[in-house]
């Protein structure tokens, strides 16, 4: 796997509060796990997942009417890290166990499930919620 630029390497891209944000922000994994070759790492569609979950989580969680939230992707050679910064108050948790009826609430476990590791880091306005996968 190599970069086409200078490592480490990081993409920002900012939503709307809006449904069609959450399939761009996963084109937008995607393309630039394209754009730093990793297209072929068996784990881009994990981060693609990942990143649509939290972003699913901003949107209906995070970002406050008439805000939107902000997805960060970075890239050091060794690491892909993902994050979904949104402006809303709350720290996210598990709110569901996996029912089997229930349509919603397995995002953080999908995570949890998926990335190497995880988590949740407060800033002023709101959080970060960041998930890591290792290339190597």
């Amino acid at each position: 796997m190599n970069a086409q630029t200078e490592l480490p390497c990081q993409r920002d891209q900012f939503y709307g509060r809006a449904r069609r944000s959450v399939p761009a922000a996963r084109r937008f994994t995607q393309w630039s796990l394209s754009y730093w070759g990793l297209t072929a790492w068996e784990r881009s569609a994990d981060v693609s997942l990942c990143v649509s979950e939290l972003a699913t989580n901003a949107l209906l969680h995070g970002a406050p009417p008439g805000r939107g939230f902000l997805v960060r992707l970075r890239y050091d050679g060794d690491l892909v890290r993902a994050e979904v910064h949104d402006s809303g108050p709350g720290t996210p948790e598990f709110v569901n166990q996996g029912h089997d009826l229930d349509e919603g609430g397995r995002g953080l476990l999908l995570v949890s499930q998926l990335a190497d590791k995880w988590g949740v880091q407060n800033r002023t306005p709101g959080k970060a919620v960041w998930c890591e996968f290792s290339v190597c």
